[in-house]
């Protein structure tokens, strides 16, 4: 059976949320619910946050979690978690991004067998349906179309497919895609070294970096996600009011 860790990339510096990671949420830190989210994934047989600032690693260490310091230069979480990946004896590595505080442990693992179930591809993700038009055209939103086989065509933060009805209609099928990655260790340690790729810029996405390399990424679809990715304060906000419904229907 493959090895598999999950690494949380958590960077206090945002640009659009400053120190979020340690942002109250539901009475605990931010990256706490992720931690524990992770934690909860059947597939991930040990999980490690990986952070530039001593405050995050106290956060974690303080919950019980397992917090590694890293350098503070990284261009992006990849490079992040491949600095300690390639410390490890491991066959997956799962990124899970810090702010993902409300991903289900189900879509870890599911996105940890794409990679089982897979053997051409280096890079599993996930994504879900997108239900309305405000997602559609949100550009926050990043989206993902892919070939029947599952492997990813492009992610971009336009409306894509796009409608030649100019609007989003229930029967489009776009994605949302998810923010978290499997990859399998010895590529990720080859990834970050590729150099950064044209269109990675222009969208302001990392993974296009492994598509322009011509890498295969296989994406995953569930219509059982309901995290939130937290970049501003009114994602945060929206998480904590989730949660407060959660606690208060319990």
């Amino acid at each position: 059976m493959a090895r598999v860790v999950g690494i949380i990339p958590a960077r206090y510096e945002s640009k659009r949320l400053p120190g979020k990671m340690l942002l109250d949420l539901g009475g605990k830190p931010l990256i706490i619910h992720t931690y524990e989210r992770a934690r909860e994934a059947k597939l991930l047989d040990r999980v490690i946050v990986a952070t530039d600032d001593r405050r995050i690693v106290e956060a974690v260490t303080k919950a019980g979690g397992e917090a590694v310091m890293t350098a503070a230069g990284h261009r992006s979480g990849s490079d992040r978690i491949a600095e300690i990946a390639s410390t490890l004896e491991c066959d997956v590595v799962v990124n899970v991004q810090g702010d993902e505080a409300l991903i289900k442990p189900e879509v870890i693992d599911a996105a940890v067998r794409l990679l089982l179930d897979h053997p051409k591809a280096e890079m599993g993700t996930m994504a879900c349906p997108i239900r309305t038009e405000d997602e559609y055209t949100d550009r926050n939103v990043v989206k993902v179309a892919c070939a029947q086989d599952g492997e990813a065509l492009y992610f971009s933060r336009a409306p894509i497919p796009h409608s030649k009805q100019g609007r989003f209609t229930s029967g489009l099928a776009a994605y949302r895609h998810i923010g978290l990655y499997a990859f399998r260790r010895d590529f990720l340690l080859v990834y970050t070294t590729l150099p950064t790729s044209s269109l990675e810029r222009a969208e302001d996405l990392e993974q296009l970096r492994a598509l322009e390399h011509g890498h295969c990424i296989v994406v995953g679809i569930t219509a059982d996600h309901t995290s939130l990715n937290i970049d501003t304060p009114e994602d945060l906000e929206k998480a904590r009011e989730f949660l407060c419904r959660k606690s208060t229907s319990l």
